[in-house]
């Protein structure tokens, strides 16, 4: 009677294995993905967090982190399913069903916090173009969202009247459409500025900006935290079907 029921599980195993081969390919897939996104938002995003918080986030981090993570699991997880070792495939359960919980609360922070920004960035913002210098990172970091997005000053480029910087030095070069066309007489004078630099002020392009961005990231990472349900019901399956095979044949 337990050679027939042997002869049934096999091809169960084997279906098993192959699904849960491809979902490891693809989970690996979605660690380089991951990572590719944390190094994104640490490059690219990386001046709009920096005027949101006080300091740099750890965000990025924690997200390329995570993605490095997947990457070496993933091909565990095909070392786990190539050699069919019960132990091995629960171990690998248990990291899906860690990285599910990492994931789910990393993209409900994230959908949390895109709708956060719009309250925290107006003041954050203005504070920073008010005490701009042109030479620390948070000034840095207004130069890159006016270059990057050809925008001025807050609601506008009269937001620079305001500043410390804009009586010995006028608007930022950061803020002219052509660069070359801007000089620091014309930047000093308010009237003659107004003809060189962006008129569109930076704080609804940025939050803008940022909301789209923040809902990707988030969209993504649910997505990816959902599937590892399926890996984790095919490994635990087919850590039982072996368990099963093998006291069988005892």
């Amino acid at each position: 009677m337990m050679a027939p029921s042997r002869m049934e599980t096999k091809p169960v195993i084997f279906i098993l294995k192959t699904l849960l081969l491809l979902y490891s390919f693809i989970f690996w897939v979605t660690g380089v993905v991951l990572l590719s996104v944390g190094l994104w938002w640490k490059f690219m995003l990386g001046p709009y967090m920096l005027l949101i918080s006080s300091g740099p986030t750890n965000a990025p981090y924690a997200l390329a982190g995570t993605g490095a993570a997947i990457v070496l699991f993933g091909l565990f997880g095909c070392f786990a399913t190539c050699r069919g070792r019960p132990w091995m495939l629960k171990l690998y359960a248990v990291f899906l069903s860690l990285v599910f919980m990492i994931e789910l609360i990393a993209g409900i922070s994230g959908f949390v916090f895109r709708h956060e920004i719009k309250g925290t960035f107006l003041t954050s913002y203005s504070e920073a173009v008010m005490w701009y210098n042109g030479y620390d990172e948070r000034s840095m970091a207004v130069d890159s969202v006016q270059r990057t997005l050809h925008c001025c000053g807050v609601q506008n480029y009269t937001s620079w009247f305001s500043s410390v910087y804009f009586p010995a030095s006028g608007i930022p070069a950061s803020c002219c459409v052509t660069y070359v066309e801007c000089s620091k007489a014309e930047l000093k004078n308010a009237t003659l500025a107004a003809r060189k630099v962006y008129r569109q002020g930076c704080y609804e392009l940025v939050v803008s900006f940022i909301e789209n961005n923040m809902a990707v990231i988030a969209g993504v990472t649910f997505g990816i935290a959902f599937s590892q349900v399926l890996g984790t019901s095919l490994a635990c399956c087919l850590a039982h079907f072996i368990s099963t095979n093998q006291y069988e044949m005892v």
